[in-house]
Order: C-alpha cells, then structure tokens, then sequence
C-alpha cells in the first residue's frame, strides 16, 4: 500500500515525463511589406485609447496577404471601414483593417499567404487572443536577404539567392 508522500511523489514524476501541450509561438510573414508607422500600444482600460494593433504605411491598392490559415469569422464594413478577421486552429484571431476592397465573406477558408484585400491607404493589423489584443509583432518575421557582390568586370552576376524569413521569438 502507497503512503500520500509515495503518491504525491509518482504523479510529480509522471507529470514531468508527459509530453507537453504547450506549442511554439507562430512565426508569420508580415502582411504587406511596408513599415510600422504606428506600433501596439495597450491601452489603460478597455475603453482608453491606445493601438490595439500595428499600422502599416501602405500606398492604396496594397494587397495584404493572411498571415496564416483559418476561417474568416467575420468581414464587412465597421463605421465605414472594412475589416476582415480570420480565427485560427490555435485559437487566435488576425484582424486587417483599413481595406480598400475584400472578395472574402464570413465563413470562407484562407491559407497562408492567400490575398485578403487591397488597402485604402495604410494597413490595420490587429492579434487577439480571446478577447485580449496582443501586440502581433512578436509574432511576424523579417524577411532577410543576404548580400551578393557584383562583378565589377561588367559580368552579369548570379541571381539573387531567394530572402529567407527570420523569426526573433
């Protein structure tokens, strides 16, 4: 017969041989290649004011791409400013806004990298968790090229090699 320490003791020790349930954080590719002109900034309270996500310097007619695969949950105009949000298999929520035009409808699949929309001058991105806002950059990578020298003999010089993403999570 177990004593409760002999017990206590097997489960912590089986606890610690169980896989674990928790995943790595995603690493996406941005959804347009801009700059951040506007960075999350959590607001004070649910009603304050802040930046419940990152605001890309788009030129109008940008087509942004989804970040990741899922289901759109909802897509339509919000005080006159079209929105897409795509819930995904973890859970999370992406939200673009600020969309010029959309061909996506509640209900439809995306995947990644498939066009969500064109922008109407600047690119709303927005993570949430819930129905937390979380700041999304840690989360998208950077694409990195590497650098080519250039004969200076006047050769054509090889291509490019492809730009690789790079995650810093």
């Amino acid at each position: 017969m177990f004593r409760p320490i002999q017990i206590a003791l097997a489960i912590t020790a089986l606890a610690t041989l169980a896989p674990s349930t928790a995943h790595a954080a995603p690493c996406w590719a941005p959804p347009v290649t801009a700059r951040v002109t506007d960075p999350f900034r959590e607001p004070a309270c649910r009603w304050c004011a802040g930046n419940r996500g990152i605001e890309y310097g788009t030129p109008p007619g940008t087509t942004v791409r989804a970040v990741a695969g899922g289901r759109v949950s909802f897509a339509g105009d919000v005080a006159g400013t079209t929105y897409v949000v795509v819930r995904h298999r973890d859970g999370l929520r992406t939200t673009y806004g600020n969309l010029r035009h959309t061909h996506l409808d509640d209900g439809d699949l995306v995947v990644r990298g498939a066009r969500v929309g064109t922008t109407d001058g600047r690119l709303h991105f927005g993570l949430r968790d819930g129905s937390r806002y979380v700041d999304p950059s840690p989360y998208l990578g950077r694409w990195m090229r590497r650098p080519r020298l250039i004969p200076v003999d006047g050769s054509p010089g090889r291509p490019s090699p492809p730009a690789t993403l790079r995650c810093t999570r």
